[in-house]
């Protein structure tokens, strides 16, 4: 045996593990998932099951095509949260970085701590106290409202996914700012203070130094913020259970609800996951679109 078969044999053996488990954890149960949404399976066995027949893409054009509208509303949702996050979290984050590096606030090491604080707590704790803060008659945000309004009521809000997304952006901005911070940190002071010294402002030093030298991690937090927004669950369903009416109801609430609650309907909950999935992907392409755009324009 040569010197490079050795090599790929070795290569091989050790990438073997690994490769299996991934089959078995995660392309098995996407595939199997995908199968299941064409079929008619309503529980009890799967395979050997005579009742068991394929049924095509009838779960998915239910789904579209529901009078509830409640994937239509499910995917507003889940888009809100992808905007809060691309939009929000990570410009913030970035810049909470960017004034601490520079040195730009005081007491450093405790507002770094404060800020990344909700990512240590669990989203269902987090969600059962902003449920008491925002919703229900006796919440504080009603407490607050009657020492101006004496007489009020609690009412739905026309858009009562927006205390989500408050929670939402609050909640994880401290965990992509504790990825810029890293990542300024990794830059060359010299190069820095060479463009100080050549008389470029903190403005151009920000511009055509620290963005470019970030653009790849930048990239890389879109895509974590864009699986983690579609994959929203149990901070939305301790908080609100989507909803009322279900109105805060997301994509992985949606799916769950068909699943699991009341009569379920396993196809049209795996056509969700698909559909889940799917549009993950598209967004991933279209990040990665403009960060080839961006790069050749510069």
């Amino acid at each position: 045996m040569t010197k490079r078969s050795e090599e790929k044999f070795s290569y091989a053996v050790l990438v073997l593990p690994a490769l299996l488990i991934y089959l078995a954890v995660v392309t098995f149960p996407i595939i199997f998932s995908i199968l299941l949404s064409l079929t008619n399976y309503n529980g009890g066995k799967v395979f050997g099951n005579p009742n068991l027949k394929f049924v095509g893409l009838k779960s998915y054009i239910f789904m579209l095509t529901e009078p509830t509208g409640g994937f239509y509303t499910a995917l507003k949702n889940n888009m809100f949260i992808v905007a809060v996050s691309v939009f929000g979290q990570i410009p913030l984050g970035f810049f909470l970085a960017y004034f601490l590096n520079q040195k730009m606030i005081k007491a450093k090491n405790l507002f770094q701590a404060l800020i990344y604080l909700p990512n240590v707590i669990s989203p269902i704790i987090i969600g059962i106290l902003f449920r008491s803060i925002y919703y229900g008659q006796n919440s504080v945000y009603m407490d607050i409202v009657r020492i101006f309004k004496p007489e009020a009521n609690f009412a739905i809000s026309s858009q009562p996914i927006i205390p989500v997304l408050v929670v939402i952006l609050w909640m994880y901005t401290g965990f992509y700012m504790i990825i810029f911070l890293a990542n300024m940190q990794r830059i060359d002071p010299q190069i820095l203070e060479a463009a100080r010294i050549d008389g470029a402002k903190e403005g151009q030093i920000l511009t055509h130094i620290i963005l470019p030298a970030l653009f790849g991690v930048i990239v890389t937090c879109s895509i974590l913020a864009i699986t983690g927004s579609l994959r929203a669950f149990d901070l939305i369903y301790a908080m609100t259970s989507g909803g009322p009416a279900g109105l805060t109801r997301v994509l992985s609430l949606y799916m769950y609800s068909m699943a699991f609650t009341g009569a379920p309907n396993y196809p049209l909950a795996n056509a969700i996951s698909t559909v889940m999935i799917l549009i993950s992907f598209i967004l991933i392409i279209v990040v990665r679109v403009v960060e080839k755009f961006v790069s050749v324009k510069e």
